[in-house]
């Protein structure tokens, strides 16, 4: 059984953890056939966005606890290999040069936490949550989770989720910058926002997500080259010399 759907349209692609009866949890078959995916997507020339999303009532609830950490006699070096390879298979999102998208419908739990969030932008559905559960399990966050609410909500607050274990529901993603927008149906809305980003200039594109990625750093300089050359690069672009015209003609 596929436990992956992707599909391409026009540059377009959307990629469907589509295991609903395990409320598409990340086992060893998913976290295959999802990083071979990403892959598929990475290695397109014309793609130009992908919406990510979940088959069913859940987004993704999480690694397979079992299949993780039900084998107690593995020394720890073992497991942490084991881990990085569950980490690899949706971290790959993060190195993806076009715009992402998470649709999320459902709970989002532990590891499908860390993949909503490794897309450059989430769509949270009415019934969507964002769950930090690692402490009630008696387990550290992995995958990235504590770069990742740093990143979104600042340390205080952070430390705060992580320690208790907490969710974040619909509106309080968005309220926190975890989320963009709430939407009745978080896969069209997704897709609306794919299909204006897939009509913009993929060059462009590219280089304001790359922008966007230096200015996390907090590093204004290293932004303010970046954006010097990436403008200028644009600068004698059909689009813009249009603008000149204009502005030349009031």
């Amino acid at each position: 059984m596929t436990k992956v759907d992707l599909v391409e349209d026009g540059g377009r692609w959307t990629l469907t953890l589509d295991d609903p009866d395990r409320r598409n949890c990340l086992d060893e078959a998913m976290c295959r056939e999802l990083g071979e995916a990403v892959a598929t997507v990475a290695g397109d020339p014309d793609a130009r966005t992908l919406v990510v999303t979940g088959a069913g009532s859940a987004f993704c609830a999480g690694a397979d606890l079992p299949a993780l950490f039900g084998d107690t006699g593995r020394p720890v070096a073992e497991v942490r290999e084991h881990l990085h390879r569950v980490y690899e298979s949706f971290l790959g999102l993060r190195k993806l040069r076009i715009p992402t998208v998470a649709a999320v419908q459902g709970p989002a739990v532990g590891a499908g936490f860390n993949l909503a969030m490794a897309c450059d932008v989430r769509v949270a559905g009415p019934r969507a949550s964002f769950a930090a559960t690692f402490t009630r399990i008696g387990l550290h966050p992995g995958g990235g989770c504590t770069w990742f609410l740093v990143d979104a909500l600042g340390p205080q607050k952070a430390l705060a989720l992580l320690l208790d274990g907490g969710t974040l529901d619909a509106g309080t993603a968005v309220r926190e910058g975890v989320a963009l927008r709430v939407a009745e149906d978080p896969v069209a809305a997704a897709h609306e926002l794919a299909a204006r980003w897939a009509a913009v200039d993929p060059a462009l594109v590219r280089d304001i997500k790359r922008a966007v990625g230096i200015a996390r750093t907090g590093d204004f300089g290293a932004t303010l080259e970046f954006e010097s050359w990436a403008q200028a690069s644009t600068a004698t672009g059909e689009e813009i010399q249009r603008a000149v015209e204009r502005f030349r003609r009031r």
